[in-house]
């Protein structure tokens, strides 16, 4: 009899964390395991602003999927861009664009998400991400470009424009990339001592009318108190109307000259869940507390992709936030329930409370929220830090983090640019690949014609 065959879509702190849960629990000739992703690392997604301000370097946070002891998953390097359902297979584009089919007999849906765009003329066009590894290594080539360039040019316009930098977005990736990209431009000053300091300015806009409410009023405002005692320009109920290569405009008619638009206000589930046909919530599958897509056997989803009831609150529809603690604890879980499905026994549900929020503003500033106790300053620092050294998979991981952290600390930034893609300008459009995926009707057909792996959707 041919063994099981388990299906792991998405390499995020979900999908990672199922598969090594999976390795642990299942003897060999028990099942057999794949993982589809794109790349080969998982990525500790919350310390990419430090990644991008050059405190970390990307291989830092960049954790080997081949590192565990007890490795014997079978790795497809590509994205799933389709899933049929009723025919339980996957369809695969690898990295070199080959499309396969991938036939499963449970699959653990764990794409994660994509940046949030608007229909706003220019965007995607001039604006930056920060959702990947690559953004965030051609956000730090790019505001290091900016500084050289201005300090070379005789044109005060120019220089002027090149030393303003827009950040959308006022939760913790946005206020986390405005704080800690502004301190490398404050510390290059004394690098660039051609470069007018009143001239490099900051904004953080949002629509909304607090900064990261999750925190509570307190610690929201004491975050937006140390960027603007910084000089960052903090404004709330405000958003972009349209961009250009130049300049950007603001929904309250002011006109930002700037060659620098970071745009990260929000997520959305990966488009992958729109080419199933199956019920969502807000882009989001609506799974049960056993993170089971109803109606479909043999069929999980979690993380960012799935709409988790959140037992441990006591409201009517309450799901569990995208967040990174959620999905490392929900990939247990979901493992599991694999396994219990597997071997004919029962589910169990995902509880969680919250242990709290944490936010790394660069330097000695910090706000955190852990299990309720608000802390700022060094305090928060030593807990947001804490929490993610910790959080991190593997002790080679831990250890190239921590000795980033002291380097920069006692040498500071050498602000060198790689060269990543310097004559290839790359925007929102350039590094998430959403325009990849199949229609339901394309995967339909595709899973029930003829196997092509060389094919292409029409």
């Amino acid at each position: 009899m041919t063994r099981p065959r388990i299906l792991v879509v998405g390499a995020g702190f979900a999908g990672v964390g199922c598969v090594r849960r999976l390795e642990r629990k299942l003897s060999p000739d028990e099942a057999d395991v794949t993982l589809v992703s794109p790349t080969s690392y998982q990525l500790y997604l919350p310390l990419l602003p430090q990644v991008a301000s050059g405190v970390l370097t990307p291989q830092s946070i960049a954790v080997s999927l081949r590192r565990s002891k007890r490795y014997r998953t079978r790795i497809i390097p590509g994205g799933a861009i389709g899933v049929d359902l009723k025919s339980k297979v996957c369809v695969v584009r690898t990295i070199t664009d080959q499309l396969v089919n991938e036939r499963y007999d449970y699959i653990v849906l764990a794409p994660g998400s994509v940046t949030r765009t608007f229909d706003i003329p220019g965007l995607t066009d001039h604006a930056f991400g920060m959702k990947t590894l690559a953004e965030a290594a051609y956000i730090r080539d790019h505001v290091i470009s900016q500084l050289d360039l201005a300090d070379a040019s005789d044109d005060p316009a120019e220089r002027a424009a090149r030393l303003q930098f827009v950040v959308v977005g006022g939760g913790y990736a946005g206020t986390e990339t405005a704080a800690c990209l502004q301190k490398l431009t404050h510390a290059a000053l004394s690098r660039y001592p051609n470069l007018d300091p009143k001239l490099i300015k900051w904004h953080l806009i949002d629509i909304a009318p607090k900064l990261m409410p999750e925190l509570g009023d307190k610690l929201g405002r004491s975050a937006q108190e140390v960027l603007r005692r910084r000089g960052v320009d903090v404004s709330l109920g405000v958003s972009i109307e349209k961009a250009g290569p130049e300049e950007v405009t603001f929904t309250d008619g002011r006109v930002v000259p700037t060659h620098t638009l970071i745009w990260t206000a929000g997520v959305v589930a990966s488009p992958l869940i729109a080419t199933m046909g199956a019920e969502t919530v807000r882009g989001r599958l609506a799974v049960t507390a056993e993170l089971t897509l109803p109606g479909h056997d043999g069929v999980f989803a979690l993380g960012d992709a799935a709409a988790v009831p959140d037992k441990a609150k006591d409201e009517p529809g309450a799901v569990c936030p995208p967040t990174a603690q959620h999905a490392m604890r929900q990939g247990k879980v979901v493992a599991d329930n694999v396994i219990a499905a597997l071997r004919g026994q029962a589910l169990r549900p995902y509880v969680h409370k919250d242990l709290g929020l944490v936010v790394d503003l660069g330097g000695k500033d910090a706000v955190s929220k852990p299990l309720g106790i608000e802390l700022r300053g060094l305090p928060a620092q030593a807990v947001a830090r804490g929490y993610h050294w910790s959080a991190l998979r593997t002790n080679v991981a831990k250890t190239r983090v921590a000795t980033n952290w002291l380097l920069n600390a006692l040498a500071g930034d050498d602000f060198v640019r790689t060269g990543f893609q310097a004559r290839k300008p790359a925007r929102l459009k350039d590094f998430e690949y959403t325009d990849t995926y199949l229609t339901p009707e394309q995967v339909r057909a595709r899973a029930e014609g003829p196997e092509d792996p060389g094919s292409s959707p029409a």
